[in-house]
């Protein structure tokens, strides 16, 4: 019924097809299109850190912005970094000094290490 070329043909198609939408799916076609997909998650803008932290490598700096834009969370999860003997009781010590508040920020320099 089929020719062997035309059956070979089909599988070569759908193949490409499967692996285009498993680029898509994985978020890889985005990639190689070189599109920028913005965090899922909530960020502080850059304005936010000081000077010292914006000069950070990029994953610090996002580190920092979403320590400000999350801190309350950011409060009931553990350090375990062993950062405890410095007085650090959370995660959001890491970043931000426990007196911190919106507009009065004070930083942990401890992650820029």
């Amino acid at each position: 019924m089929f020719s062997d070329r035309s059956a070979s043909s089909r599988r070569i198609f759908f193949r490409g097809v499967f692996a285009l939408l498993g680029l898509a799916a994985s978020g890889g076609l985005t990639r190689l299109c070189g599109a920028q997909k913005a965090p899922a998650y909530k960020l502080a803008p850059e304005s936010a850190l000081a000077p010292d932290i914006r000069r950070a490598p990029a994953d610090v700096r996002e580190a920092y912005r979403f320590a400000i834009a999350n801190q309350e969370t950011l409060r009931y999860i553990p350090c375990y970094c062993g950062c405890g003997q410095d007085g650090h009781t959370s995660n959001a010590s890491c970043y931000l000094k426990p007196e911190s508040r919106p507009g009065n920020l004070v930083f942990d320099r401890m992650s820029l290490a």
